[in-house]
């Protein structure tokens, strides 16, 4: 006896599915007019970009000057790039003998090389490389940057500067700031009182001050307390309070990725009858990296864009560098064309460490979709 709620299915052609559901009116639909006032944000935004763009491509390519060696060159209607182009060496190297930049570009290339053969996906020999990015090269870079050895020149690092500088202090502030603040995350988590308590004043005490402070007390204060005749480089003490004060923040993020594993994951490592170092380096401390990497990637990139404040203590890095220059008896009036240049020097590194730690965390998360 047929159930009286069941029914033949009706047999015949399938209806297409809406046009506001596929394709491009799909697209179109749910992500720009799916609601009355995400349509008026739309056309507003069109507006608005159709009243800055157009000026400005005019400006930066129609009506810009490209080919000169002088100010001459420049005939103001739009952008002056031959400003850029004379003063490319200094935002690049600063002061850095114009004959010996071949040492710092070598270093560029090895560095470049090195990360590319870790993005091949059949490279056996990653871990190799990884140790020698972070033992091998920075020995290369020193004798290569420093040199008074090997026959290389000395060169000071007052006369360091540009992007040259800002690379230098961002990428040693970045790698000293991720392993002292797991250190410190593991430290405000201890039981030991003495070792919790230490790790909190620090954190605590580098977090409450600005970073300006932070480089003028690293610059003009400590050498004060140092003994006499005891000195250390300037660009090493900036260096080093960068790399201190950003790990107070990494400490923080680190934490939060902490406290975000469950208390099962620990229970199991100890059941396995693994130490403490064990557990957190094998289990625990990879899945809290794992849950905080946009955390940490905001992190490095404050930290990159910080470096601009080394411009207090004396240092021209890239930012710094584009000031000097447009202070030049000879080159006034072009300001827009060189903080535009630095804007978008910034904005390539910036947008270029955003991306990459959005593939490594759909990589990394690959295990929790469903």
């Amino acid at each position: 006896m047929t159930s009286a709620f069941t029914s033949e299915p009706v047999k015949g052609a399938e209806l297409p599915p809406p046009k506001t559901e596929i394709g491009v009116w799909g697209w179109l639909y749910h992500n720009l007019f799916s609601t009355w006032y995400n349509s008026l944000l739309t056309v507003l935004s069109v507006l608005l970009l159709y009243w800055l763009i157009p000026p400005f491509v005019e400006w930066a390519f129609i009506k810009a000057d490209w080919v000169g060696d002088s100010r001459e060159a420049c005939s103001r209607e739009g952008a002056c790039w031959v400003f850029i182009k004379v003063w490319f060496g200094q935002l690049m190297y600063g002061r850095y003998p114009i004959e010996m930049r071949w040492r710092i570009n070598i270093a560029y290339v090895i560095l470049a090389v090195s990360i590319l053969s870790l993005f091949i996906p059949k490279f056996r020999h990653k871990h190799w490389v990884g140790l020698f990015l972070f033992i091998g090269f920075p020995v290369i870079a020193y004798f290569l940057f420093v040199g008074d050895s090997f026959g290389l020149e000395y060169v000071e690092t007052t006369r360091w500067g540009g992007l040259f500088l800002t690379l230098v202090i961002g990428i040693l502030g970045i790698v000293g700031s991720l392993p002292f603040g797991i250190v410190l995350a593991l430290g405000r988590r201890s039981e030991m009182p003495v070792i919790r308590t230490l790790s909190v004043a620090f954190i605590e005490l580098w977090r409450g001050v600005p970073l300006i402070t932070v480089l003028f007390m690293s610059s003009v204060m400590f050498p004060l307390f140092m003994p006499e005749g005891v000195n250390f480089d300037k660009l090493a003490r900036a260096i080093g309070g960068v790399m201190l004060f950003s790990s107070a923040y990494m400490a923080e993020v680190v934490r939060g990725g902490l406290q975000g594993i469950p208390k099962g994951q620990y229970e199991a490592a100890k059941a396995l009858g693994l130490g403490y170092w064990r557990m957190m380096g094998l289990i625990v401390m990879p899945q809290a990296l794992r849950i905080v990497i946009p955390g940490i990637v905001s992190t490095f990139i404050g930290v990159f864009k910080d470096t601009t404040l080394v411009l207090i203590i004396g240092l021209f890095d890239f930012l710094g560098m584009s000031q000097a220059a447009i202070t030049n008896v000879n080159w006034l009036g072009f300001s827009t064309e060189s903080y535009v240049f630095t804007a978008v020097g910034f904005w390539i590194f910036c947008f270029g460490m955003s991306r990459y730690s959005m593939a490594v965390e759909r990589k990394m998360h690959v295990a929790y979709k469903k």
